[in-house]
């Protein structure tokens, strides 16, 4: 298991951007998928982008060309860059990760809120 702690969150303009981390205890390197999900008021948590330990990365179609995540093993981290901000990305902002094979797990930080408003 890792423990996942978020920051970043606050309240931003319409248009404007804002960069989350997680900083990640424990070994960056036995996690294969880290992952940004989140969940506005009253709708179910959704997934907003997703980084392997391959560096790959995927998207949901509504933050496409918006955000961007990534990953720095050396410090433990993983970043959620969000630009062209819209009302409708308000939500809190949860940091995930997942290891699969001998030693399986499912973390998830306690989440930041952004809000998105004029």
């Amino acid at each position: 298991q890792v423990q996942l702690v978020e920051s970043g969150g606050g309240l931003v303009q319409p248009g404007g951007s804002l960069r989350l981390s997680c900083a990640v205890s424990g070994s960056i390197l036995s996690i294969n998928i880290m992952g940004w999900y989140r969940q506005a008021p009253g709708k179910r948590r959704e997934m907003a982008a997703l980084i392997s330990n391959t560096g790959s990365t995927n998207y949901a179609d509504s933050v496409k060309g918006r955000f961007t995540i990534s990953r720095d093993n050396a410090k433990n981290a993983v970043y959620l860059q969000m630009n062209s901000l819209k009302p409708e990305d308000t939500a809190v902002y949860y940091c995930n990760a997942m290891a699969f094979g001998t030693t399986p797990f499912n973390s998830w930080g306690q989440g930041t809120q952004v809000t998105v408003s004029s």
